[in-house]
């Protein structure tokens, strides 16, 4: 049986178009953004740079992080699944480093085992929110330890499992992916909640309705509407508590250096580093 290729899962309804999202999100990037994606990666990776160190891009997406990790020094290997999240990175690298050698864009799958071997050892690997939508969480987490290299981190992102919540949203997001009526249905039920629930938000943070608005950049750069998309659509959708995911490190020969734990929805965020091989 020929494997399915990303087209196929689009229309199968298997997978949210995130290389969609990710195309209109570029349209929001200015200089500000760009600083604050690099602020996020230096903050976790606790660097002033990246100079001299090999960085995987597991799942670049718009390839925001792959081009903080460039202008931070590092050289980057980006790798999606998503041809249109390619097409996102490979615009970025053109417009800010033009026939660059030390940055390469490929398509790829983290679920590829024979594919991820082949890329070398890294420094750096990183994945922010993309090991549970792959479809197999577990092997991703498996597959993002191969490229890694002694004492090098591991840097990844994964939603926290909230039990019965965690379904819900699972079937939401299976929905949102099912027709254009069924995306249209998710869509106009759940972004006018977010956007009253922004303004309450901005109004007790910051004292003005539009202050959540002004302000989401500040988390990694990014878009408030866009992540809301990326949240209501992301299929495959997988959920793990932070104790799996330490153990499974942990049992793997890998040291927990920094946890950030999210109570709610959100991601749990893991920056693990490799003991040297015996």
């Amino acid at each position: 049986m020929m494997q399915e290729t990303h087209s196929d899962e689009i229309c199968q309804h298997e997978r949210f178009e995130f290389g969609r999202n990710w195309s209109a999100f570029l349209s929001t990037l200015n200089e500000e953004r760009l600083v604050e994606a690099e602020r996020s990666l230096k903050d976790m990776l606790g660097v002033g740079s990246l100079s001299g160190k090999r960085f995987l891009d597991l799942g670049s997406g718009s390839g925001l992080f792959s081009l903080a990790a460039r202008r931070l020094g590092a050289s980057v290997h980006s790798v999606d699944y998503d041809p249109q999240s390619v097409s996102c990175t490979r615009a970025l690298k053109q417009q800010f480093f033009l026939d660059d050698n030390a940055w390469t864009v490929e398509e790829g799958s983290v679920l590829d085992k024979c594919y991820i071997s082949s890329l070398g050892k890294f420094d750096i690997v990183y994945s922010w929110g993309v090991l549970h939508h792959t479809g197999d969480m577990v092997k991703g987490f498996e597959n993002a330890l191969i490229p890694l290299a002694d004492r090098g981190m591991l840097y990844i992102s994964i939603y926290n499992d909230q039990g019965v919540i965690s379904e819900f949203w699972s079937a939401v997001k299976k929905m949102y992916c099912s027709s254009y009526f069924g995306r249209l249905f998710v869509t106009c039920l759940f972004v006018p909640i977010y956007f009253l629930r922004s303004i309450l938000f901005g109004l007790i943070r910051y004292r003005s309705p539009f202050g959540e608005f002004l302000n989401y950049k500040r988390h990694r750069g990014m878009s408030i509407y866009h992540d809301w998309i990326d949240w209501l659509g992301g299929y495959p959708f997988e959920v793990a508590k932070p104790e799996v995911v330490f153990q499974f490190y942990h049992d793997r020969g890998l040291e927990l250096k920094v946890l950030s734990t999210n109570n709610s929805l959100g991601c749990n965020q893991f920056l693990f580093q490799k003991r040297v091989s015996e």
